[in-house]
């Protein structure tokens, strides 16, 4: 030991430093919480290498989303514009043939003139001409010949938008997939999640990391709020709202006590997560919820849409932002949102 001391002091030609570490256990006491601090910065830096890979990926399929929503604007606009066109070769063709029409007609007419003319004045005379003529009726004046360009030019931006708009899906709560439990897969449009086997993501801070939840992309912290959830054929879900701060990587308290005010189905118990427990009677197995949210007077209901029943109200005095949370359990089958029908006009 005097030894590895003796030449420890010998490496150390800081007089503070061989004044503080003469005892190599004093270094090896040193050193034990650097390697831990080393070890939690390579945790640390392989998650930021994750979530540089997963920025690639997250880009590359939302490239691909957005150029496939815009692929299906770019068909509807041709669409339309083929649509109107085609209506516009019609009229045309349409006033074409009706004038030849007229004008053949008039040919006809002129010939058989022409042919009376040069009959009487063959036979009578000129000077008998004009009162036989003027007994053959002038022909007649039309309206409504030429292309009607107002009904195809007027207001038209606006009327291919009304057609477009009557298209349009509306979805209120749209899910956001950085909060979305590993073990869920939302769909392109972010308005379904299902269970699915553990995917490798970021263990970003917004991610939830225990129960298999996922948040709406946007939080309520003012006004009258709802959405429609489908639970159709599901044996467990979760729905409501959690305020902002919740800790989710941490195993929060369901109830508002933690945070979090839901209702929920497990293999055909219903209750509201209130401590203790509010058990819920349904007669019918849900198909749709409706979870309405009044943050202003501190409510938050949700109902069975599909047999128009009330099926438990909150009260609660809400002090910050809230964010839709869905919890779709293990079973394979989606929960979704509904879209809405919206006036945009």
């Amino acid at each position: 030991m005097a030894g590895r001391s003796s030449l420890l002091e010998a490496e150390l030609t800081c007089p503070v430093c061989r004044d503080i570490y003469r005892d190599p256990e004093e270094l090896r006491a040193a050193l034990k919480p650097l390697q831990t601090k080393l070890k939690v910065f390579n945790r640390v830096k392989q998650t930021w290498e994750q979530t540089a890979e997963h920025i690639k990926s997250q880009a590359k399929q939302t490239e691909k989303q957005i150029q496939s929503d815009f692929e299906m604007l770019h068909l509807f606009l041709r669409y339309e514009e083929d649509k109107r066109l085609a209506a516009l070769r019609a009229e045309e063709c349409d006033k074409t043939q009706m004038v030849k029409k007229k004008i053949e007609t008039l040919t006809l007419g002129i010939s058989n003139l022409l042919s009376k003319i040069r009959l009487i004045q063959q036979k009578l005379g000129a000077e008998g001409v004009s009162f036989l003529m003027s007994k053959v009726e002038d022909p007649g004046k039309f309206s409504g010949a030429l292309i009607n360009v107002a009904q195809h030019l007027g207001n038209l931006k606006y009327r291919v938008w009304e057609s477009l708009a009557d298209d349009i899906e509306y979805t209120p709560v749209v899910l956001d997939p950085n909060t979305a439990c590993p073990h869920l897969s939302l769909t392109n449009n972010l308005t379904s999640v299902r269970y699915t086997t553990r995917r490798q993501l970021p263990d970003n801070p917004e991610r939830c990391g225990i129960y298999t939840c996922v948040l709406g992309s946007e939080g309520f912290c003012a006004g009258k709020h709802y959405w429609d959830v489908g639970v159709k054929g599901k044996t467990s879900w979760i729905l409501g709202v959690a305020k902002e701060s919740i800790d989710r990587k941490e195993e929060f308290s369901m109830i508002p006590a933690g945070g979090v005010w839901t209702v929920e189905q497990c293999y055909g118990s219903y209750r509201a997560n209130t401590l203790p427990a509010t058990p819920l009677r349904v007669r019918r197995k849900p198909e749709r919820i409706r979870v309405q949210l009044d943050w202003d007077r501190g409510e938050l209901s949700f109902s069975d849409l599909s047999h128009n029943t009330l099926l438990y109200t909150f009260k609660h005095r809400f002090t910050e932002k809230v964010f839709p949370i869905f919890c779709c359990g293990s079973d394979s089958i989606p929960l979704y949102i509904f879209s809405v029908k919206v006036n945009v006009k």
